[in-house]
């Protein structure tokens, strides 16, 4: 016997669902939604009207712990979040834009489908005591080799990244993981919560 299909939810619904909520308000992070600006790769809001602040309710609690975690170990620096929740729709634009290129390494295959379209993946950087971005060798959403976590301790020894942007990336991750996250090797800005298989095969996809 098949299991049922697995029901998909649209973000429209977000605000009603039980099991989403939303970040806004939540006073211990800063939200950048890069995607609903014109400072991104594509250069343009390719969110629109869609409110796209939300995490599962799993998901979002390990961000605020993350974000208190913070608070105790470096109370004037905060989490900024530039991504949470990306509807399907939206990452099939954007593979789109790179469909064709080494670039596709940068974004989950729609037909997979990103953890971000789950609800259960961040993006998120530090902001220091005067409220600016801590350097971290490349910038968010920098798809080049320095962006990578598995290559830090070479691009170390070659000089082109310093002890002090390892630093920074160092707490960045320090604090996601005591919230329950998990990086990945070729974002130093990419956090999923959970595992990404039982997620894909188990959680509904936001369209």
């Amino acid at each position: 016997m098949t299991a049922p299909p697995i029901p998909m939810i649209a973000c429209e619904d977000l605000a009603t669902h039980p099991d989403f909520q939303s970040l806004r308000g939540m006073p211990e992070i800063d939200l950048d939604l890069r995607y609903a600006t014109p400072d991104n790769f594509v250069s343009r809001d390719v969110y629109g009207p869609l409110d796209c602040a939300y995490l599962r309710k799993d998901a979002a609690d390990g961000l605020q712990r993350a974000a208190r975690w913070l608070q105790r170990q470096r109370p004037q620096w905060q989490i900024r979040v530039f991504d949470a929740l990306r509807p399907q729709r939206v990452q099939e634009a954007l593979y789109a834009e790179l469909a064709g290129t080494p670039l596709t390494l940068y974004l989950a295959h729609p037909e997979a489908g990103s953890l971000h379209s789950f609800g259960v993946a961040l993006d998120v950087g530090l902001l220091d005591e005067q409220g600016q971005e801590l350097d971290m060798g490349s910038g968010f959403d920098e798809m080049c080799l320095l962006s990578h976590p598995d290559h830090e301790a070479e691009h170390l020894a070659q000089g082109l990244l310093t002890a002090q942007q390892l630093v920074h990336r160092g707490w960045l991750r320090a604090a996601m993981r005591a919230g329950g996250f998990h990086t990945i090797a070729t974002e130093w800005w990419h956090f999923e919560f959970g595992d990404r298989e039982q997620a894909r095969a188990t959680l509904p996809r936001v369209l």
